[in-house]
């Protein structure tokens, strides 16, 4: 019953997106929807793309392990960052109309510091796809045990690549609307029968404040601090400047939209993530066994504390409900990672070579680079022994010290230059990439228990500064977004 019912699932989702792609015409409608969704799509596509794998089954089981002051980066960080954007953001990149964020560095820098940008941006991309196909994997392997883990991560990729292929953001649009009353729906009734097998909310919160897990500040040492400051900087900051962002803000149908839909995806997610980190608790609490997990030499053991309880202590349509849930959150999140390098890379790093295209030849192209992108962040899951956290954070260090700054700098400083966004780039990837080498929380000195990526950031700040308050030898003008529009062969308007 339950395998029935997620092939069922599974087949529904792909439909969907074969539907959505009646309403793709060109490579705008593929990117970000023909600008067109209304509030409740726009507020959709914010939650269900960032409550993804890492949300249910990493950062819950984290908490369940180690509490609150160790989850900085996701939640607190992570819907942080959709508070700032919807703020100080969303305004900007609504106007512009622009088909993704490298447009943004092309018209501010020039075409030399968006492919640069362009290519972190796509990278980061990579660590955050892989955590999701590795969480499909898990969810399809606990189901299939025949199927090993290898194999359930391949057959997951294809999943997504197929029904994203099809209708790009239209079928991440219409996806996420379905998946985002799943996710909801499934999380908050297993919260409620887990947590009333535990003995009730009371008793759960209870015993997680006695083993200090609601502490969000328990932190002893400056090296825990530090670790606790970076993850928090790096969701926060490093998850501006990502193509998953921009497109969600620029598909909505208006500049009002746009703000509002952001801003209330962010705050709704941020008090959602706190339900799976209930049912990991509750958890615990029924089966105290679970804490095997957390001492087992595969770190990502400790993802299966969710999934293995459900199935073993819950009637079958609670398992139809819960992994329902899960399954939403991942191929939601998913899509949406697959699409973004996949449009960053065709329009900002290939457009010189693609200057003569037709419009049906660009939407072909984006579509053959998610191929190329699903194929390589699938080798990385099959690879990988990191968590789902790990990766995530992993990928959004890359935008934090290449993208911040020049992004935030190009909008608020006027005084702010090519030569600046040049030197903020070089400069932070030589410190960064130094650090990498130097660096560990371990480490009795307090310079080198600072997380690396922080001082990626400070050399970025100080490269941007320095370069363009020196005498200017990169000489760049500003195009308009018309003038921009022109030179691809992709339309823009309305």
């Amino acid at each position: 019953m339950l395998i029935a019912c997620v092939i069922a699932y599974m087949i529904v989702t792909v439909a969907i997106g074969v539907y959505a792609s009646s309403r793709v015409h060109s490579a705008k409608d593929f990117m970000v929807a023909g600008r067109s969704l209304p509030l409740y799509m726009s507020f959709a596509c914010v939650f269900a793309t960032w409550f993804g794998a890492e949300t249910v089954l990493s950062v819950s089981a984290k908490f369940a392990h180690k509490g609150l002051g160790f989850v900085s980066g996701d939640p607190f960080g992570a819907s942080m960052c959709l508070i700032l954007v919807a703020l100080f953001f969303a305004r900007t990149f609504y106007r512009m109309e622009l088909l993704t964020i490298g447009d943004y560095y092309h018209m501010r820098y020039g075409k030399t510091v968006e492919v640069v940008a362009s290519l972190g941006i796509a990278s980061s991309y990579l660590g955050w796809t892989s955590a999701q196909l590795s969480a499909l994997g898990l969810v399809i392997n606990v189901l299939f045990p025949q199927i090993t883990l290898n194999q359930a991560i391949m057959t997951g990729a294809v999943i997504v690549t197929v029904y994203t292929l099809f209708g790009g953001m239209w079928s991440v649009a219409l996806t996420d609307v379905v998946q985002t009353g799943a996710i909801v729906v499934g999380l908050i009734v297993v919260a409620a029968i887990l947590g009333n097998q535990a003995g009730g909310f009371d008793v759960v919160l209870a015993a997680a404040q006695k083993e200090g897990k609601l502490t969000l500040f328990p932190h002893l040492t400056a090296a825990a601090w530090l670790a606790f400051i970076g993850e928090f900087i790096t969701m926060s900051l490093g998850s501006i400047p990502q193509q998953d962002v921009f497109q969600r803000v620029t598909s909505a149908k208006d500049e009002r939209t746009a703000m509002i839909g952001t801003l209330g995806g962010g705050v709704f997610y941020f008090a959602f993530a706190f339900v799976p980190m209930f049912i990991a608790y509750s958890a615990l609490v029924i089966d105290p066994e679970s804490i095997r997990h957390f001492q087992a030499e595969d770190p990502r053991e400790v993802q299966q504390i969710l999934p293995a309880l459900v199935l073993r202590a819950t009637p079958i349509w609670v398992q139809i409900l819960f992994f329902g849930a899960v399954m939403s959150a991942i191929l939601s999140t998913a899509s949406g990672t697959l699409l973004a390098p996949a449009s960053v890379l065709t329009e900002n790093v290939l457009q010189p070579f693609t200057k003569h295209f037709s419009d049906k030849r660009m939407l072909w192209l984006v579509r053959c680079l998610l191929i190329v992108v699903a194929v390589v962040s699938t080798t990385i899951s099959v690879n990988s022994k990191s968590t789902m956290y790990e990766m995530v954070e992993g990928g959004y260090k890359v935008t934090l010290v290449m993208a911040f700054v020049p992004l935030v700098c190009g909008i608020y400083w006027k005084r702010a230059s090519t030569q600046g966004a040049i030197f903020s780039m070089l400069f932070a990837v030589a410190v960064w990439i130094t650090a990498e080498y130097q660096c560990g929380e371990d480490s009795p000195e307090l310079w080198r228990c600072v997380p690396a990526q922080l001082y990626g950031l400070m050399a970025s700040f100080l490269g941007m500064v320095v370069g363009s308050m020196m005498p200017n030898w990169i000489k760049h003008t500003q195009p308009s977004p018309e003038e921009l529009a022109r030179k691809r062969p992709v339309p823009i308007g309305h």
